[in-house]
């Protein structure tokens, strides 16, 4: 196994900077998952772990070894791919074993690790089929299984569940968590999609225009992140954001001519920042309905209903005040109908507020 290291590395395309002095350690047995919204430079970073692109300045370790000038077939390292990578001519069998064949393998060590990567994957009753025979949850266990016979290093993952349904997604990213934990190999996994981010990652890594915006676990992420950027794309309903105003020497926040009290941790990052425009941040599941038990302080607020989501055993609630959009999950029982006015809590100890101008989170 092996830790990786990203050292200050820049990424340009002619004059075009694609990653911009990024700095990631990825630790040994970790699974990291990159993530951000499309055109982000995840997928770039992955190729220059892999060695399918070149890094035009720092540095790139896998294990104790600086790998930019190594070829990809000299850096152990496995890749799989959102689109398989399958060779459509041959069997499930003859996909798993091309690459020890390559290596040179004796036969009796191709045929064990190859039944028993089927084994790990359950996929023992589809070697002798072809990759237009299997389902698409099927050719993505073929390709998991291509990587695991390699046995390396490290595991590089791009985007590989895209292709797949919703439900065989869960399924698979359950599947890939587990198969990590027993095999206990370093993961770098790719993806925009941030609940597989917060589901699968030991640590995520936010990346916006090539540049890190913030690394941690999971629920430390979600729960202090450093810029209205991290809010708003970690998080399903995303963070809902308030246009506000300082005043009473920090105490208070004017929100469309309502008070709301600001949480005295908080009362000393917006001190000297009186009748200025604050950021209040806020996610959904902190905005309840009166009858509700609130943690702690709350402010009331009244909004206009515009979108009603029912989900079962909760509904969705898309609200306005003044300019600012709320989202909010209520008890079904709760459900107000469009066009109503409806009086809303703001748990007041779950605030986060954020600089306007530099749209950096304050900290108590």
């Amino acid at each position: 196994m092996a830790r990786v290291h990203i050292r200050n590395v820049d990424k340009r395309f002619g004059n075009v900077p694609i990653i911009e002095n990024l700095s990631l350690e990825i630790l040994d047995e970790e699974f990291m998952v990159l993530v951000g919204p499309s055109g982000c430079g995840k997928s770039t970073v992955l190729r220059m772990i892999a060695g399918l692109e070149d890094v035009s300045s720092g540095t790139i370790e896998i294990g104790d070894r600086v790998v930019n000038e190594l070829a990809p077939r000299d850096r152990d390292i496995a890749m799989v791919f959102q689109n398989y990578a399958l060779y459509p001519h041959m069997t499930v069998r003859e996909n798993l074993a091309f690459g020890l064949k390559i290596r040179r393998l004796p036969r009796p060590e191709i045929d064990r690790q190859v039944n028993e990567a089927a084994e790990i994957l359950g996929i023992p009753t589809l070697l002798d089929r072809k990759p237009k025979q299997l389902s698409g949850g099927q050719r993505q266990r073929v390709a998991l299984g291509r990587a695991i016979v390699r046995s390396p290093s490290v595991f590089l993952f791009d985007e590989p569940l895209s292709n797949l349904d919703a439900k065989l997604r869960v399924q698979m990213r359950a599947e890939i968590s587990k198969l990590q934990q027993r095999l206990r190999t370093t993961c770098v996994y790719v993806t925009h999609d941030q609940v597989e981010a917060m589901t699968m990652g030991h640590r995520i890594a936010v990346l916006r225009d090539g540049k890190l915006q913030q690394a941690g676990a999971p629920l430390e992420v979600y729960q202090h992140p450093e810029n209205l950027f991290v809010a708003n794309f970690i998080g399903t309903p995303p963070m809902n954001f308030l246009s506000a105003r300082v005043s009473g020497g920090g105490s208070r926040l004017l929100v469309h001519g309502i008070e709301i009290p600001v949480p005295s941790a908080l009362q000393q990052a917006i001190r000297s920042s009186e009748g200025e425009r604050i950021i209040i941040g806020i996610r959904p599941e902190n905005i309840i309905h009166p009858s509700e038990t609130a943690r702690g302080a709350t402010a009331r607020i009244t909004t206009q209903v515009e979108i009603v989501e029912p989900l079962g055993y909760q509904v969705i609630v898309h609200s306005r005040i003044g300019d600012d959009l709320l989202v909010s999950p209520l008890d079904p029982h709760h459900a107000p109908k469009m066009g109503e006015s409806l009086e809303l809590l703001i748990e007041l100890d779950s605030v986060h507020l954020f600089d306007a101008k530099s749209e950096q989170r304050l900290r108590a």
